[in-house]
């Protein structure tokens, strides 16, 4: 047993040595090599068609500076609120710099923690009496110490400031859960609708709609729920917001969460899955591809596309 954590460590040491040795590689190369693992082809940079393409080329050519504020889990609150008003945001509990800084006293029994700057730092408690503090301090600590950008190369997250929010752990009475409502938007209008269900088990799920309310034959980084979920009570409401804060974005993903019949504002995402997951029937990586207008190229640097 001790050989195997001796040689787990060591791969992981590993790993991080390999991603740090990849920060040298440049951007468009680095996002060609992560494509072809992925798709076992090349994007098309120069002309690309599909929504995975796409985003590669608008993480290396769309870099307006009010993104960064927009994905940053603290400041995209006060972005929001300035836009479509404070009651659709979840209250914050307290933001600290270091996992040390945080007064668990001061927090009520259940509240969920997240990093500012990621998509993992994240730590649900539903019992503050058995959180078990040694785990969420080093999942966080951990979190905060990566930089997200190197992963995937989403410009927006290079330069937020990582930091730990509490906010409270909402549950919606009628589904008993906190269902995920992520609304793609294109030129600020929603095109599609994806409700994930039981978000915080092994089993979640995710089911793709149209703006009717149609389900779409397709599977994008989740399996499709047994039993189709129904639409959120507030989801003309969720509509008309997410047309709100995608205005001036060539392509936005804006989540909300219900409760008890009430929107509330979860976070804005520029490049879903990295742009590097199938789209299953493929057609839909075509189909969102469709939709998505380049915009002139903005802040390229010295990315040259050949």
């Amino acid at each position: 047993m001790k050989n195997y954590f001796w040689k787990k460590g060591v791969l992981m040491e590993y790993k991080r040595l390999i991603k740090r040795l990849l920060r040298v590689v440049p951007d468009a190369w680095y996002l060609r090599l992560r494509y072809f693992l992925v798709f076992h082809r090349l994007p098309n940079l120069k002309n690309p068609k599909t929504f995975n393409e796409k985003l590669q080329w608008m993480k290396l050519h769309d870099r307006k500076p009010e993104y960064t504020r927009m994905v940053d889990k603290y400041e995209a609150k006060k972005y929001v609120a300035e836009r479509i008003g404070e009651e659709y945001i979840i209250p914050t509990l307290g933001v600290w710099d270091r996992f040390e800084d945080i007064d668990f006293d001061a927090l009520p029994d259940q509240f969920v923690l997240k990093c500012t700057h990621d998509s993992g730092g994240l730590v649900i408690c539903k019992d503050k009496k058995s959180l078990d503090l040694a785990a969420a301090r080093k999942k966080i600590t951990a979190c905060l110490k990566e930089n997200y950008y190197w992963d995937y190369r989403e410009w927006p997250y290079k330069n937020v400031k990582p930091r730990i929010i509490a906010e409270p752990y909402l549950r919606d009475d009628e589904t008993g859960e906190l269902r995920d409502y992520k609304f793609y938007t294109f030129g600020g209008e929603v095109k599609a609708l994806l409700i994930i269900t039981g978000r915080d088990t092994p089993e979640a799920s995710g089911d793709y709609f149209d703006t009717e309310f149609h389900h779409l034959n397709m599977q994008w980084g989740y399996k499709n729920a047994k039993t189709l979920p129904a639409p959120p009570k507030s989801m003309e409401d969720m509509m008309r917001l997410a047309r709100i804060l995608s205005e001036n974005t060539p392509e936005l993903r804006v989540d909300f969460y219900e409760i008890n019949g009430k929107p509330f504002f979860g976070e804005m995402t520029f490049f879903d899955g990295g742009g590097l997951e199938k789209m299953e029937p493929e057609k839909w990586d075509r189909a969102f591809g469709d939709w998505l207008t380049l915009p002139p190229k903005r802040n390229p640097g010295r990315q040259v596309v050949r």
